[in-house]
């Protein structure tokens, strides 16, 4: 095995694992759940090997008699191993018994769910500061959970990063096992990637695909539709792109359902405030894929297509530049990593006018916010702040922190107090 580089999930793992006695890591395929995992096992049983499933099969309550720490990877194949696991929490609370893994929700779900005895926890593709080198891009100083404190400290830091660099990490993929290849590598990976989920992942889900090249132009329109809160039914009508009538309510249902189930996409959801400031609110969740190199490999697209404007047309769902919204999509997937660690969840805000809208919303556990917006830019206007500004007068002190992230050099914080600071210096 090559040289393991820890990742920001493991502090929450551990934190918990010295209490709790059994986790489950979930996330897409392919985002290192398997390795991670891995270096806390005493006993490794990867139900992906037919004889070690064959054996567990046999006998799943046998989980409980290995030695600790039991690690069941992609235990989705097997569920009877998740309620083999709950009852043996039940006979023995000791923490740090279990970690199982998955990349789907069950075909045959558990027959309890594991409330209160099994923890799940989110895995997802590599963050910024999981992906570079803090010697060529800078070090990471910039930490959300300080924003999530209220502090308000100074900000600051400096990084070699630069627009070029940002695109050619969105078209790479955060998932461990392309870092490292070349683009035309790293494009082929992905592409085969996308048809495992069709060909097989969508089987093994228990879904009934007799539309594979429909639901292809399915996740092609949702990655159209990255970073805003596009209809179902405008995602349906963009997936037509000429191939005839669009799929119908009931054949697209069951496409959101189980890419969700596959964590292979992961709706950003609307933030829920006050009454009176959320009757006022849009609801609808924003589209965001696991991975926003998924979008770029589902739109025919790559690095330098990106950078020029060019290549294959991507189906019309937004208006909106889309390399800017795939910049917004891999800011979201670093807030997400990072929120997670600070115990915080991420939200979007958009009023159902459309006149106020902000990209993030990050929810601590005391309801305090820090809001922040994504611009794809070096520099920071005074038009790019004003919705945060707004915010900042509807809701007062419940407002932690506002910051913008960029692809400038530059941490700062201007002089109305707002965090301007470069995506790659954004740390947990």
């Amino acid at each position: 095995m090559s040289e393991y580089a820890s990742r920001v999930i493991e502090g929450r793992i551990d934190e918990l694992w010295a209490e709790l006695p059994a986790i489950s890591i979930e996330g897409a395929r392919g985002v290192g759940k398997t390795t991670t995992a891995r270096q806390r096992a005493e006993t490794f049983l990867e139900l992906d090997d037919a004889a070690v499933f064959e054996a567990v099969e046999a006998d799943p309550g046998a989980v409980a008699s290995f030695a600790p720490p039991v690690v069941v990877d992609e235990w989705q194949r097997l569920p009877p191993v998740f309620d083999a696991v709950r009852r043996a929490v039940d006979a023995d609370r000791s923490p740090g018994r279990f970690l199982i893994t998955g990349s789907a929700s069950p075909k045959r779900p558990p027959t309890h769910t594991g409330a209160g005895r099994i923890v799940t926890l989110r895995m997802r593709p590599l963050a910024l500061c999981e992906r570079w080198d803090a010697e060529a891009f800078g070090t990471p100083t910039v930490s959300l959970a300080a924003l999530l404190s209220g502090a308000r400290a100074p900000v600051g830091g400096h990084s070699q990063a630069r627009l070029a660099d940002y695109i050619s990490e969105i078209a790479a993929s955060g998932l461990p096992g392309l870092r490292g290849l070349s683009p035309d590598a790293a494009a082929e990976s992905l592409a085969g990637y996308i048809d495992r989920i069709i060909d097989r992942d969508f089987p093994d889900a228990g879904m009934s695909l007799r539309n594979p090249e429909g639901l292809r132009r399915w996740m092609a329109a949702y990655a159209a539709a990255t970073a805003t809160t596009a209809s179902y039914e405008r995602i349906r009508d963009a997936a037509t792109g000429g191939h005839g009538s669009k799929p119908s309510r009931s054949a697209a249902a069951p496409y959101i359902d189980a890419l969700e189930r596959m964590h292979i996409s992961e709706p950003l959801s609307a933030w829920a405030p006050t009454p009176n400031l959320l009757a006022k609110l849009s609801t609808g969740p924003k589209h965001h894929l696991a991975d926003p190199a998924l979008a770029v490999a589902l739109l025919g697209l790559d690095a330098d297509g990106l950078r020029r404007g060019s290549g294959p047309a991507p189906l019309t769902v937004d208006q909106r530049p889309l390399l800017g919204r795939l910049f917004e999509s891999l800011v979201a997937l670093n807030l997400r990593v990072f929120a997670q660690r600070a115990r915080a969840t991420v939200h979007h805000l958009r009023r159902r006018s459309g006149d106020r809208e902000i990209d993030f919303i990050v929810r601590a556990r005391d309801d305090r916010v820090v809001a922040v917006e994504a611009k794809l830019s070096a520099t920071v206007s005074d038009d790019d702040v004003r919705h945060l500004h707004w915010l900042h007068s509807a809701i007062g002190p419940g407002l932690a922190d506002a910051a913008v992230i960029t692809t400038g050099p530059y941490a700062y914080r201007r002089r109305d107090g707002i965090a301007v600071i470069p995506a790659a210096l954004l740390a947990p």
